[in-house]
């Protein structure tokens, strides 16, 4: 009886050991262990797609594994969104957008399906941009003043392409400070929206920097105006709208996310690496080529920010007295 007791106490003993040895080997692969997903919420050749490839690569390489771009348009970002929120919080599936997903749509949506305050774990600040006023080519104004005339002229009657929530409240701005009334049409991206105005569906449309500067050199299309508050050192030759039409300021930034509750130590990794990145010269071109400059910032800079533009996209929302839809 002594015995058998003594052998079932050392085959406690042997499994807890075992246990004890076996458990942290399942836990203690370091991240990322198997490739990442990055959700963008954008169709391909948008600014916020081209964008994600390029730091996608930079963090494969600086993180040993591969960071693929999953594009799920739609829904003003909501669907990327959504798929990310409801993703383990483990760092394998993160959210790569731009403002409107994660702060403006706020001030835009009358229902939205998330809280990207609370279900959102801020992780690394990526770069910001401005937009132009984009016509074809053969438009028959030649600069912001004219164009401005053009819709005067025709009120009601001029049709402008919108594809994201910062060229929403462009097309809104522009209407509000010039007293004109182009109406907007929405799209799933501003590359679609681009499509209709060299279609002639649309007339106009607002086009983040990079996809207006490659339009430009194509000549497809003409640039009237950039939609920040001074002139972008990226096309210093492009009237800033503020100065014909004071006030006028609409940028837009990009950021990486995560769903909520995700590991500080694998948010301050990807932080890490992704600022690290932007630093790099080959990386400051390439996002230049995109018509962005560098944004790196802590995760909690990042948060705080993200709060910031929420309650800044609302004011802007009210002034431009555009209806939550």
């Amino acid at each position: 009886m002594k015995t058998r007791t003594f052998l079932q106490s050392i085959a406690v003993g042997v499994a807890l050991a075992a246990g004890a040895t076996s458990a942290p080997a399942q836990g203690s692969a370091p991240y990322p262990s198997r490739p990442v997903k990055l959700v963008v919420p954008f169709p391909a050749g948008s600014a916020t797609d081209l964008a994600a490839r390029v730091i996608a690569q930079q963090l494969g390489t600086a993180l040993g594994q591969g960071f693929v771009v999953d594009n799920k348009p739609g829904a003003g970002g909501s669907i990327a969104a959504m798929d990310v929120i409801r993703s383990a919080p483990d760092g394998y599936t993160l959210f790569f957008s731009s403002n409107s997903a994660l702060a403006s749509n706020v001030a835009l949506l009358k229902t939205m399906p998330y809280d990207p305050l609370k279900e959102l774990t801020p992780v690394a600040g990526v770069g910001e941009t401005t937009l132009a006023l984009m016509v074809k080519t053969d438009h028959p104004a030649k600069n912001i003043d004219e164009f401005v005339n053009y819709l005067k002229e025709r009120p009601g009657k001029i049709n402008a392409g919108f594809g994201s929530s910062t060229s929403q409240i462009s097309i809104a701005n522009l209407n509000r400070l010039a007293n004109v009334n182009a109406l907007p049409v929405p799209y799933k991206g501003i590359p679609l929206a681009v499509n209709d105005v060299l279609a002639g569906t649309v007339d106009f449309t607002f086009v983040d920097l990079g996809n207006s500067l490659a339009q430009v050199k194509g000549g497809k299309m003409r640039a009237l105006g950039v939609t920040s508050p001074k002139r972008s050192s990226l096309a210093p030759d492009w009237p800033a709208l503020a100065e014909t039409m004071p006030g006028f300021d609409v940028t837009a930034w990009f950021a990486i996310a995560g769903p909520a509750g995700m590991p500080q130590d694998v948010v301050q990794k990807l932080n890490a690496a992704t600022t690290e990145a932007l630093r790099k010269p080959e990386v400051k071109d390439k996002l230049a080529g995109i018509g962005l400059q560098p944004m790196p910032m802590p995760a909690a800079q990042l948060k705080t920010f993200m709060a910031d533009e929420v309650t800044k996209w609302k004011r802007m929302a009210k002034e431009a007295n555009i209806q939550p839809e």
